[in-house]
């Protein structure tokens, strides 16, 4: 669980100090070149979700990153998963949904900031939307490789298993 905490930390702080960054110098609406044809920096306030959907619905957004946020460190606490896949992926999307939560908290909306050009990607996001993307996407290749060990192990289990039919047979 401390690695869950430390990683949500991190993702907190480093979502924190970009957004505080980014306001403190780019002008709202505003963008700033990063990598020419890449990426750019456009200080938007989002206060919606993906693409501004539902924006004049914070608190839907509040009450579920609050039950995320708590079924998450109730998962944690009650499992204790030992998969450092499992533990780093709940920490990425715990930080993020916590960063997120701050802003529509003390904000009334999420500062998004990250403009990519390169794929022309319609959406602008932050380091938060960004760890919580990951996280899914790493607790799903959790998932998937802990069903694979788990039949794994059945398979294994089965052949022991006849194998210690046949000998008891013969």
């Amino acid at each position: 669980m401390i690695l869950c905490l430390v990683i949500a930390a991190a993702a907190v702080f480093l979502d924190q100090i970009t957004k505080f960054l980014v306001v403190q110098n780019i002008s709202e609406g505003a963008s700033v070149e990063g990598i020419r044809g890449v990426f750019r920096l456009t200080y938007i306030e989002n206060k919606g979700a993906a693409f501004g959907i539902l924006a004049e619905h914070r608190w839907v957004f509040m009450i579920l990153s609050v039950i995320a946020i708590a079924a998450i460190l109730f998962y944690l606490w009650r499992e204790k998963p030992e998969s450092i896949l499992a533990r780093l992926s709940l920490g990425m999307i715990l930080g993020g949904g916590i960063g997120n939560m701050i802003d529509r908290v003390l904000r009334g909306a999420v500062i998004d900031f990250v403009d990519v050009e390169l794929i022309h990607f319609p959406y602008i996001f932050n380091v938060a939307d960004a760890f919580v993307c990951v996280g899914c996407v790493l607790l799903i290749l959790h998932l998937i490789l802990s069903e694979a060990q788990s039949k794994k192990k059945k398979q294994e289990s089965k052949a022991k298993d006849a194998s210690a039919d046949s000998e008891a047979d013969t």
